[in-house]
């Protein structure tokens, strides 16, 4: 994120890996590539710029390969800072990301685009 970067990012998915956004009235990535193209589009459109990922905790569940992650991205759009905060479910198999439940704050992902 922090570096606009779709190739780091589909580079942690497995080949068949998912991305979902449950709350974000998206469509689920399907895919390394997918997520690839996906965020490749996102992050060149965007004139928000990511500052800083903070990570709030870490969770780990009773299934090893499940991790729950809390985050805050602080963003500038415009001039103006703004701090989305999230919250991702992992599911991770021999290093690499197989399933992604990503929630985001609506009204936060709603100020980003009132910015723009």
């Amino acid at each position: 994120m922090l570096h606009k970067s779709a190739d780091e990012l589909a580079n942690l998915y497995a080949e068949e890996g998912l991305h979902e956004f449950p709350f974000g009235g998206l469509p689920p990535l399907k895919g390394r590539e997918e997520v690839r193209a996906a965020y490749r589009v996102t992050w060149s459109e965007t004139p928000a710029e990511v500052e800083r990922v903070r990570m709030v905790a870490l969770h780990a569940t009773a299934d090893p390969e499940v991790v729950v992650v809390e985050q805050q991205t602080d963003v500038t759009v415009a001039g103006n800072p703004i701090t989305v905060p999230g919250l991702l479910v992992l599911r991770v198999r021999d290093g690499r990301i197989v399933h992604t439940r990503d929630y985001m704050d609506s009204s936060a992902i709603s100020r980003v685009r009132a910015a723009v």
